[in-house]
């Protein structure tokens, strides 16, 4: 099983965690041999986590990536499809967040987390579903948040482009089922992160690490193709922070 994985946002976080735990499995078992495509706006973050990964016998390709800029978003694909000619899974793991009172939030705002979260996600979903769909196979994950089923304050802008993400799922969904292609909804609580800057000990140890959303998507797209895991909540013991 040598399936080409791609993976955005994968510089640092819980996309860095995904492409360490598709790894990790390459190590345990010959079997599986994953080639994984990581991209992210930072060189030196892809170069760091291309010699993690390698260490563990997992090939990669590397693209420093905006997903927010189109030209970027195009180069990604048709870049992926030159180097491996297929994509296996999508992970859409990219995004960003910026949490202000309702009335402090600006139009600047606005745009800088809909063209990741919603503009940019989309637009590379459509491509790679297209492809997947001609195939008749392959597997897309998203990162979307509870605040794409719970609200929020201070972060409404955050919760509409999650709540948006959540309602695109929902329609690719259905046409996903009539390609064969599976779909999986994976919905963190507060994980620990470089979007939540510096917090004290106290605050970071209510929080799940980044490793705790890895694990189970690995183990979701290992699941017989017949399987579909539609969505996976996971939040602290505790509950929502």
């Amino acid at each position: 099983m040598n399936p080409v994985i791609l993976i955005t946002g994968a510089g640092k976080g819980i996309g860095k965690e995904i492409a360490l735990e598709f790894s990790k499995r390459a190590n345990q078992t010959k079997a599986f041999s994953p080639k994984l495509v990581i991209c992210s706006r930072t060189q030196s973050d892809l170069d760091a986590l291309a010699a993690e990964c390698e260490q563990y016998g997992a090939e990669t390709f590397s693209l420093v990536i905006d997903i927010a800029k189109m030209e970027d978003v195009d180069r990604l694909y048709r870049k992926t499809m030159e180097k491996f000619g297929t994509i296996d899974c999508l992970v859409n793991n990219a995004g960003v967040g910026r949490f202000k009172n309702l009335h402090e939030l600006t139009l600047e705002d606005y745009e800088y987390m809909t063209d990741v979260n919603l503009k940019g996600t989309f637009f590379l979903t459509q491509k790679v579903f297209k492809h997947m769909e001609e195939k008749r196979s392959g597997h897309i994950v998203f990162i979307t948040s509870v605040a794409a089923i719970r609200p929020f304050e201070p972060s409404a802008l955050y919760c509409m482009s999650k709540y948006g993400q959540r309602g695109f799922v929902e329609v690719l969904r259905l046409y996903a089922r009539k390609a064969n292609v599976r779909v999986t909804d994976v919905l963190p609580g507060a994980v620990y992160t470089p979007m939540w800057g510096e917090l004290d000990d106290e605050m970071q140890s209510r929080m799940m690490k980044p490793e705790d959303i890895a694990m189970p998507i690995v183990d979701a797209f290992l699941l017989p193709e017949r399987t579909c895991p539609e969505q996976i909540i996971l939040r602290p013991i505790a509950g929502d922070i």
